[in-house]
């Protein structure tokens, strides 16, 4: 009996991207490529994927990247050349990271209240030490019969 032998399971190559110029070392680079975090949508497209097929292959996708190079392209073909006639396996599919999100706050804690405003140190501070706030609040203490100058005495009686 012959036992048919599985092909190995082998990760995409890493993208490749060039280093930027340093001006803290004069300009000189140390070697031109260095691995990247993932390939430009640019780059999947010309091997003829769209983002999320790349993904379920275990490809990995950088949306920030705009730069398309020929080096990772042809990198990529070969590769997926590889997978489609069978010699190698894409290794399997990550599933999506579980996000908890976390239940709203109060209103008190997210700043809606005016003592979560005087908690947070959100109250503007506009008219609170002028004059005029001052004279206006106690002709309004006034007009309400309120013992204004009793209510505010430091002696305490």
């Amino acid at each position: 009996m012959s036992q048919t032998t599985q092909p190995p399971v082998v990760p995409p190559p890493e993208p490749l991207v060039k280093k930027p110029r340093l001006i803290s070392s004069g300009g000189v680079l140390g070697s031109e490529w260095r691995v990247g975090r993932g390939y430009s949508i640019g780059e999947v497209k010309a091997v003829g994927l769209t983002v999320t097929e790349a993904r379920l292959l275990g490809i990995r996708v950088d949306v920030r990247r705009d730069t398309v190079w020929d080096i990772n392209i042809q990198r990529l073909r070969e590769w997926l050349d590889k997978v489609i006639k069978g010699e190698v396996l894409p290794p399997e599919p990550a599933l999506p990271k579980v996000i908890k999100i976390k239940r709203k706050r109060g209103r008190v804690f997210r700043a809606l209240t005016p003592a979560g405003r005087r908690m947070r140190g959100l109250m503007s501070v506009k008219l609170r030490e002028t004059h005029a706030h001052k004279w206006k609040k106690k002709a309004r203490e006034r007009a309400l019969k309120k013992r204004h100058e009793a209510a505010r005495a430091k002696g305490g009686h």
